[in-house]
């Protein structure tokens, strides 16, 4: 969108809150702190990025929802530029478990930004908790199973519905490891498969329902 005119503007503004459900998020933002210079969120909007470079010092924003057309990222783009914060963009996808060379791309992402650094998606439960979890196991190195809870419906995830074909990527990488000793990264460089994962997965009905039809997740 245009911003250089006050009416591209407005129209990047009410995009952002009506149609991105921005409104939703300027009261609550689902925002935690992983450690390490790392936080997590829901899209934020330009005086919440304000707020947290004055408050943690952001430096870097890894924004998972990748380039999109809401009023949300160009208002986020123009406002990272403003303050000199490291806008990186790389997609994930709620209902679609990530490839091995997106998982290998975000580790590298997390060994490369300036920190501290604030991930996001659009609500901060489906996408964020899986960056979460990356990063936990990634950067900090904690175990699998404890990093995996980043998902849960503390931050808003159901795990089953469609979205809890985030857990079951880490579930079937326990069981793996559980008969078979071998590292994350090695599991996900040689024995997974996203594609036959998300074959095998089932969701229960009811939680899609809200998750799709009622919360509008990406």
């Amino acid at each position: 969108m245009d911003l250089s005119t006050p009416v591209g503007r407005l129209r990047a503004w009410l995009d952002m809150y009506l149609a991105d459900h921005g409104f939703v998020r300027a009261v609550y933002n689902n925002f935690h702190d992983l450690g390490g210079g790392m936080y997590r969120a829901s899209q934020p909007s330009p005086t919440q990025i304000r707020r947290y470079r004055r408050r943690y010092g952001i430096r870097s924003i890894v924004n998972l929802r990748g380039v999109h057309e809401f009023g949300s990222y160009a208002m986020e783009r123009q406002v990272c530029h403003e303050l000199g914060i490291a806008l990186h963009d790389i997609r994930l996808h709620s209902r679609i478990p990530p490839s091995p060379q997106r998982v290998r791309e975000i580790r590298e992402l997390f060994e490369t930004i300036e920190y501290p650094a604030l991930m996001h998606c659009k609500s901060g439960a489906d996408r964020a908790g899986m960056g979460a979890a990356l990063y936990r196991i990634f950067r900090l190195g904690h175990p699998v199973e404890a990093a995996a809870r980043e998902l849960s419906w503390v931050y808003g995830h159901f795990r089953r519905a469609r979205t809890g074909v985030l857990d079951f990527v880490f579930a079937n990488y326990l069981a793996h490891a559980a008969h078979t000793p071998i590292g994350f990264a090695d599991w996900i460089d040689t024995v997974y498969d996203d594609r036959e994962l998300k074959a095998r997965f089932r969701e229960s009905g009811w939680a899609s329902l809200i998750v799709d039809r009622v919360l509008h997740r990406e």
